[in-house]
C-alpha cells in the first residue's frame, strides 16, 4: 500500500457535493463520515456513519442545522444541556480542512486502511452555538471588528504609522501549538531516581531516538506532512532515560520525553489541527508498541509536558502584501507596535482569569511548579534591548521577535499543556489582547511610555497596568527571586483547582475582559467552571484518596528487633505518625483523608481544597523520608 495514494484532507474549496462525491468514489477505502464537535471539556465527538449514509443525504449533512444529534449527557456542557433539556445538534462546518481519520489494523479488499472523513462541526442547543469551535470562530470575528474600528478611530496608531484604515483588507489571527509528550514501554516503570538525575545531567536534551521510539517519531512527522501540517520537527525533550536494548535488537525499557512541532494556522484551524496530531502519535506510537501519555505531569518530580500557544494579528492589506501587526515599523528602535504592547499588557493583566481556562485539573497544576521550566508567575521578558531579543524561558508569556522578519513577531504563552482546551483558551488570550490595545491605542502614550508601562516596578502606578505588581523581568525568576519575592511582585499563583476556579469571583473587572462583546457568556463561563469542579472534586474522591491510601498502606515497616539501630526506629516512627496523620482516625483527632472526604460531601470546598495542598505536602514529605529509612535496611 503505497501511502501517498490515500487522500488525506479535504480543503474547503472541496466542500461541495460534485467534488466530494468525486473524491469519494476514487477513495472507497473511506467507508464511514464522523462529525467531529468539541464540547467546554475539550473532548471531541466521534462515531461511525456509513458513507453511503453521506452519499445518500449529503444536503443535510452540509447545508442543514442538524447533520445529527448527540444530548447533553454525551457532551460536557453542564448547565447548559441539561437532562430535561439534552439535544444538541450538530452543525458542519464547511470553512475549515476535513481531515480522513485512517485506521492502522483494518483493511479494505484491496489492501488499504479503512478510513473516517472526520466533518468538525458546531453544537447547537435551542438556536444558540454552545461548544468550544464556535467561540473561538465569534471571538475572531468580534475581534476582526473591533480592531478595525480602532484603526478607523485613529489615524495614526503609534509603530503602525505606515498602515491606513482604508488599506486594509481584512485581518488574519495566527496562533499555533506544539505538542510534548511522555513515550515509554507498557511495563515499564523507571525510577524516580533515575530520571531525576538524567533530567540534572540533561541527558535526555537533543539526544538520537533509536529503535521503535524512532521509528514512531519519524513515521509519525511523516502523517502529519501527509496531512499538510507542515511539521518543523520531532525530536527529544528534557526529560527520560536511555532506553535499552534486548538479544533480539529491540528497544525495551523506554521512558522518554518528546516533542513534535508543526506550522502556525489561522482561525480556528490549529485547534483541530491539534487533535488530529494528538491522535496521530498515539496512534502510530501505539502500533510501534508504545504507550504515549499527553498528560501534564505524568511523573512526579520530573520534567512535564507543555504545549506553549503562540499567537498573533496580522492584517492582510488590499494590495496582497501582509503586514504584523504586532511587530512596530523599526524592529531596532521598538520591541512592539501600539498593538502588540496592548496585546502582551492584556494577556498578562487578565491572566488571573484565563488561568483557570488554561490550567483547570490538578495535573495541569502539578506542572506549573518551581525547577522545571514552566511558568508560575504572571510575567514576561522582552529582551536587554530591541536589538537584543530575549529568550527567558521562566516567564509566563514570551515575546518571539526576529529582526529580520517581522512577520515572525508574537506572544507565545507558556502555561497550556497538551489538554489545555485550545479553542476557549486562544479565544481568552486573544479578548484579553483587545482589553489591552484599546487602552493602549487610546492612551495616546508613545511607544517608550508603553514600553516603560510594562517595565515599571511593583509599587509605581500606570496608566493600564496594576499598581502593585510587576510585569517584566530579564532575570530567571526562579534563581534571581524567592518565593515570597515571587509571590508579593508578580503574584501568588493558585495552589489548587479550587483557588484557580474562584479567580472568575474574585475578579470581576478582569472577567470583563473575557465577556466583551457577549460570545464567551457569563453562562458558558459558569458551565465551563461547573465541569472542571465536577472533574476536581471526581479526581479527589476516586483518584487521589484511594492512591493515597494505597501508597500509605504500602509503606510497611522494614526493619527488625535483632538488628534495628536507634536511627530505624526513629525515622520509622516519623514514618508512622506521618501515615496516622493521613490517614488513621482516632476519636480525638480525625486523619487528613477523613477530613477531606467530609468536606467533599458537604460541598465545604475551601477546606477541601486546603486538605488537598495539605495531603500532597504531606505525602511527599512522607515518601521522602520512606525512602531514606529503606535506604538503612540491609537485612
Amino acid at each position: 500500500m503505497n501511502k501517498r495514494e490515500l487522500l488525506y484532507t479535504i480543503k474547503p474549496e472541496n466542500h461541495n457535493k460534485q467534488d466530494l462525491r468525486e473524491l469519494l468514489q476514487q477513495h472507497p477505502e473511506i467507508q464511514f463520515v464522523s462529525l467531529m464537535g468539541v464540547d467546554f471539556a475539550g473532548n471531541d465527538t466521534d462515531e461511525k456513519i456509513p458513507i453511503k449514509l453521506f452519499l445518500e443525504d449529503m444536503d443535510a449533512f452540509l447545508n442543514s442545522e442538524c447533520a445529527a444529534q448527540t444530548d447533553g449527557s454525551s457532551v460536557v456542557l453542564p448547565g447548559i444541556a441539561t437532562l430535561n433539556d439534552a439535544r444538541v445538534d450538530m452543525v458542519v462546518d464547511k470553512d475549515v480542512n476535513w481531515f480522513v481519520d485512517y485506521n492502522f489494523e483494518h483493511f479494505d479488499n484491496n489492501g488499504r486502511m479503512v478510513g473516517t472523513l472526520r466533518l468538525p462541526c458546531f453544537l447547537l442547543h435551542n438556536g444558540e452555538y454552545v461548544c468550544s469551535r464556535s467561540i473561538l470562530k465569534n471571538t475572531l470575528a468580534y475581534l476582526e471588528k473591533e480592531i478595525l474600528d480602532i484603526f478607523a478611530k485613529h489615524e495614526v496608531i503609534p509603530g503602525l504609522e505606515h498602515i491606513k484604515a482604508e488599506d486594509i483588507d481584512h485581518l488574519v489571527f495566527t496562533s499555533a501549538t506544539e505538542l510534548e509528550f511522555w513515550v515509554k514501554s507498557p511495563t515499564e516503570t523507571t525510577s524516580l531516581e533515575a530520571l531525576s538525575s538524567s533530567q540534572i545531567m540533561q541527558e535526555q536534551y537533543w539526544q538520537r531516538t533509536r529503535g521503535n521510539v524512532r521509528t514512531a517519531l519519524e513515521q509519525s512527522v511523516e502523517m502529519l506532512d501527509l496531512y499538510g501540517l507542515e511539521p518543523e520537527m520531532g525530536h527529544k525533550e528534557c526529560g527520560g532515560v536511555k532506553g535499552q536494548i534486548d538479544a533480539n535488537g529491540h528497544m525495551t525499557h523506554v521512558n522518554e520525553q518528546l516533542e513534535i512541532d508543526w506550522k502556525f494556522a489561522s482561525g480556528i484551524q490549529p485547534g483541530d489541527n491539534e487533535l488530529l496530531a494528538r491522535t496521530i502519535v498515539k496512534e502510530v506510537f501505539r502500533m510501534n508498541g508504545l504507550e504515549v501519555s499527553f498528560q501534564a505531569k505524568p511523573i512526579p518530580g520530573v520534567a512535564g509536558s507543555g504545549e506553549h500557544t503562540h499567537v498573533g494579528i496580522a492584517a492582510k492589506m488590499k494590495n496582497g502584501k501582509m503586514v504584523n501587526l504586532f511587530a512596530p515599523k523599526d524592529m531596532r528602535e521598538d520591541f512592539l507596535s501600539a498593538i502588540g504592547y496592548g496585546a502582551l499588557m492584556g494577556m498578562l493583566k487578565n491572566y488571573e482569569v484565563t488561568n483557570p481556562i488554561v490550567s483547570c485539573t490538578m495535573d495541569s497544576l502539578n506542572r506549573l511548579k518551581p525547577g522545571f521550566e514552566a511558568p508560575v508567575c504572571i510575567v514576561t521578558s522582552l529582551g536587554q534591548s530591541p536589538e537584543n531579543p530575549s529568550r527567558n524561558r521562566t516567564i509566563l508569556a514570551g515575546l518571539i521577535r526576529d529582526l529580520n522578519s517581522p512577520m515572525a513577531t508574537r506572544v507565545e504563552m507558556r502555561s497550556p499543556n497538551p489538554y489545555t482546551n485550545t479553542y476557549i483558551a486562544t479565544a481568552a488570550f486573544y479578548l484579553c489582547c483587545l482589553d489591552g490595545i484599546k487602552a493602549c491605542v487610546e492612551s495616546g502614550k508613545t511607544l517608550k511610555e508603553m514600553e516603560a508601562e510594562i517595565s515599571k516596578k511593583a509599587g509605581e502606578e500606570g496608566f493600564y497596568l496594576e499598581k502593585d505588581r510587576q510585569y517584566r523581568t530579564e532575570n530567571d525568576v526562579f534563581e534571581d527571586f524567592s518565593e515570597e519575592e515571587r509571590a508579593q511582585i508578580f503574584g501568588a499563583p493558585p495552589a489548587t483547582v479550587w483557588e484557580n476556579l474562584q479567580a472568575f469571583e474574585q475578579y470581576p473587572e478582569k472577567l470583563q475582559a473575557l465577556t466583551a462583546g457577549n460570545i464567551l457568556k457569563p453562562e458558558y463561563i459558569a458551565s465551563f467552571r461547573e465541569g472542571a469542579l465536577i472533574r476536581w472534586k471526581t479526581e479527589l474522591q476516586s483518584r487521589l484518596l484511594p492512591e493515597s491510601a494505597q501508597a500509605v498502606a504500602s509503606m510497611k515497616r522494614l526493619h527488625n528487633a535483632e538488628t534495628c539501630t536507634d536511627w530505624d526506629l526513629s525515622m520509622w516512627a516519623k514514618v508512622n505518625g506521618l501515615r496516622a496523620r493521613l490517614a488513621k482516625d482516632s476519636f480525638a483527632e480525625k486523619s487528613l483523608f477523613t477530613r477531606m472526604r467530609n468536606a467533599l460531601a458537604t460541598g465545604d470546598y475551601d477546606t477541601a481544597s486546603k486538605m488537598n495542598v495539605e495531603i500532597c505536602a504531606a505525602l511527599e514529605e512522607l515518601k521522602k523520608i520512606y525512602h531514606v529509612y529503606q535506604q538503612n535496611i540491609i537485612d
